[in-house]
C-alpha cells in the first residue's frame, strides 16, 4: 500500500478527517480521535493503527510489524506495519477499518449522532 492508497482508503470512511502532524505524518481521525497514521519508517511508508489485545499479540510477532513507536510504549495497543512482508493490502485495510470502528464505537452516542454515525452500518 502506498501513502496515497492509505489516504484514499481512510478518506472513504464516514466522518473521517485528515491532518498532517508529527513531522509530516498523515493522521486520520474520527470524532477528533486518531484511528490511523501514515508516517515514514526506513524510507517506506509505515502504517500505524489500533488493535485488540489478541490482535496485538499476534501481529507484533509477524515480520514487518512491530509495537507502534511511542504509542505501544505507553501501554496502548497500537501496531505499526513498517516493512515487508507485513500484511497484504487487503489485510491492512481490514485492520485500519477495525481501528476506525473501535475508535468510532468508543465515541459517545451524542458525538456519533453529531457526526452522522447513527445508521445501521455505523
Amino acid at each position: 500500500m502506498t501513502g496515497d492508497d492509505f489516504n484514499a482508503f481512510c478518506g472513504s470512511l464516514p466522518a473521517a478527517t485528515h491532518s498532517v502532524q508529527w513531522g509530516g505524518s498523515d493522521v486520520w481521525k474520527v470524532g477528533g480521535k486518531v484511528f490511523a497514521i501514515c508516517g515514514w519508517g526506513t524510507g517506506e511508508a509505515a502504517f500505524t493503527f489500533k488493535v485488540s489485545d489478541i490482535a496485538y499479540e499476534v501481529l507484533t510477532g509477524m515480520e514487518g510489524l512491530r509495537p507502534a513507536p511511542y504509542l505501544a510504549s505507553r501501554g496502548f495497543k497500537w501496531v505499526q506495519h513498517h516493512a515487508a512482508p507485513g500484511l497484504s493490502d487487503d489485510e491492512l485495510k481490514r485492520h485500519i477499518r477495525a481501528s476506525y470502528e473501535m475508535i468510532r464505537d468508543a465515541l459517545s452516542r451524542a458525538r456519533r449522532a453529531e457526526l452522522g454515525l447513527t445508521g445501521p452500518d455505523q
